[in-house]
C-alpha cells in the first residue's frame, strides 16, 4: 500500500483543496483519504511518497480526441481551406484520413498516448477515422495503448461519405472492439461514433444508435461544430441537426454530442430536455473558425460537460485556459466559466460524459487515477485561489507524476520505460508516408 502525500490535495473540484493532506492506494483504488499525519499513524506500514511543493490531484480526463491527428501536424498546404467543408473536403479526408494506414495508426497512437500521459491525462477519448485502414484498425490501436498503460476509450468514426459499405464496415469495427473488450477487460474500453448527419443516412445513424444500445454503450457523433452541418440538414431535411436526431427517435440519452458550437435554442433545450452529454472544444473551435460554443449556457441547464483536446493542442493546461477564457469574451462577464468549473469539466465532468464510472475523484472506493503538479510559482497558494493558479499558471511541463489505475505511469516527469527518441522517429516516418500520398 502507499501513502502520497502533497502540500495540497485536490479530492474534487467541487470542493475546497486540503492542505497537508495525502490519499492511501491499494491496487487500482483509492481506499483512504485524510490529513499526512493521520494516516501515517493509521498505517505505519505503507510507502510514503511524499511531495512537498506539489498539489495532487485527479488525473485530466480528454473527452475527445483525434490521436492520429499528428502526422498531419505541419503538413504543407497550398491553400488555406475557406470554410469548414473545405477544411473537410479538400484538405481534412483527402490528404489526412483517406491515407491513413495499420503502421501510420500504430505509430501516432504510441506517440499521442505518450503525450497524453506526460501532460497528466490518464483517461482518453479518441476518434479513428480511417476508412481504408478497415478492418482491424481498432485493434492496432488497442494493441498500442495497451503497451503504454493509460486508460482509453476507443471508437471507429463510421460514415457513409465513401460507401455505405464502407459505412458498415465502421459500424461493425466498433462492435468487434466492444466485444474483444468485454472478453478480455483492462484499461481500453469503446463506444460506437458516427461523424454526422451529412456523411450517414438516417437508416444509418439509427443502426448506429441500435449498435450502441444492444452493446450497452454510448453512441458519439460530432454536432455542429460549424454552420455548415444545421444549414445542411435544414436544406436537405428542413430541420437543424438536434431536431433531425429527435425525429428519428433515436435514443438521445445514449448520445455523446461532440463540438455542439452552433446551436439554436431549440436544439440546446433537446440537449438539455433529453440528457444529452455533450463535450467543449475550445482551442480546435478556433482553428477551424466554427465559433465559440454556448458552453455556459448549457451547463446552466444542467447538461454533462466534458472538455476534448480534439488532437490539437494536448497541453490540457492550454486547453482549460481556453475555456476559462473565451466565454468571459463572447459574454463580456468576468464571471462566468471559473477555474473551479473548468477544472471539473476537466476531471470528472469528462468522466461522465464518457459513462465511466469512479473516475475523476480523489476519494475511498474510486480509481487511483491522478497526478501531481509543481506549485513552485512566484506567489503563495492558497484555498482560495489555488484552482485559479492550477488553470492560469501551470502547463504540462509542471506535471511531475502520474499514477493510472495504481500504478506508476510518469515518474520525475518522464514515461515510465518509454523511448521518446524511437517514437518521435516513428511518428516523422510515417507522416512522410502520408505526405507523400497527396
Amino acid at each position: 500500500m502507499t501513502l502520497i502525500a502533497a502540500e495540497w490535495v485536490v479530492i474534487s473540484a467541487a470542493e475546497p483543496p486540503r492542505r497537508g493532506f495525502a490519499v492511501r492506494v491499494e491496487g487500482d483504488r483509492i481506499v483512504d483519504v485524510g490529513t499526512t499525519d493521520q494516516l501515517r499513524l493509521q498505517y505505519p506500514g505503507d510507502e510514503l511518497v511524499d511531495h512537498p511543493g506539489h498539489v495532487l490531484l485527479p488525473g485530466f480526463v480528454d473527452a475527445h480526441t483525434h490521436l492520429y491527428g499528428v502526422l498531419a501536424h505541419g503538413i504543407p498546404t497550398h491553400l488555406a481551406p475557406t470554410d469548414f467543408w473545405s477544411f473537410l473536403d479538400d484538405f481534412w479526408w483527402p490528404r489526412v484520413e483517406n491515407g491513413l494506414d495499420h503502421d501510420m495508426i500504430a505509430a501516432a497512437t504510441a506517440w499521442g498516448a505518450h503525450e497524453l500521459l506526460a501532460a497528466g491525462i490518464t483517461t482518453f477519448f479518441d476518434i479513428l477515422e480511417a476508412p481504408f485502414a478497415l478492418p482491424e484498425a481498432l485493434m492496432v490501436q488497442k494493441a498500442a495503448v495497451d503497451a503504454i498503460g493509460i486508460r482509453a476509450v476507443l471508437s471507429f468514426e463510421a460514415t457513409e461519405r465513401v460507401s455505405s459499405a464502407n459505412g458498415r464496415l465502421g459500424l461493425e469495427e466498433n462492435r468487434r472492439l466492444l466485444e474483444d473488450c468485454r472478453r478480455s477487460p483492462g484499461l481500453v474500453s469503446g463506444l460506437v461514433s458516427f461523424h454526422t448527419t451529412m456523411t450517414g443516412s438516417p437508416a444509418f445513424i439509427r443502426d448506429a444508435f441500435e449498435l450502441a444500445a444492444g452493446q450497452g454503450v454510448l453512441c458519439h457523433a460530432h454536432v455542429n461544430e460549424s454552420r455548415h452541418e444545421p444549414e445542411w440538414c435544414l436544406r436537405h431535411h428542413g430541420l437543424r441537426t438536434m431536431e433531425l436526431y429527435e425525429s428519428l427517435g433515436v435514443e438521445l440519452e445514449r448520445m455523446l454530442a461532440s463540438q455542439c458550437v452552433q446551436l439554436s435554442p431549440r436544439e440546446q433545450a433537446i440537449i438539455s430536455e433529453r440528457g444529452v452529454r455533450c463535450v467543449h472544444m475550445p482551442l480546435s473551435n478556433c482553428e477551424v473558425g466554427g465559433g465559440i460554443a454556448p458552453v455556459p449556457e448549457l451547463a446552466s441547464a444542467g447538461v454533462t460537460m466534458g472538455l476534448g483536446t480534439d488532437g490539437y493542442i494536448t497541453d490540457f493546461f492550454e486547453v482549460m485556459r481556453g475555456a476559462f477564457l473565451l466565454h468571459k469574451a463572447r459574454l463580456t462577464d468576468p464571471s462566468v466559466m471559473p477555474a473551479r468549473q473548468v477544472l471539473e469539466m476537466a476531471t470528472e465532468g469528462s468522466a461522465r460524459a464518457l459513462g465511466l464510472e469512479k473516475v475523476g475523484r480523489l476519494q475511498p472506493g474510486w480509481l487511483a487515477d491522478l497526478q501531481l503538479v509543481r506549485l513552485d510559482l512566484p506567489t503563495p497558494s492558497t484555498e482560495a485561489n489555488l484552482f485559479d493558479q492550477l488553470v492560469l499558471w501551470r502547463n504540462r511541463r509542471d506535471v511531475t507524476d502520474v499514477m493510472v489505475g495504481g500504478r506508476w505511469q510518469v515518474r520525475n516527469g518522464s514515461v515510465v520505460g518509454s523511448d521518446v527518441a524511437r517514437l518521435r522517429a516513428r511518428v516523422a516516418e510515417n507522416a512522410e508516408r502520408l505526405w507523400a500520398k497527396t
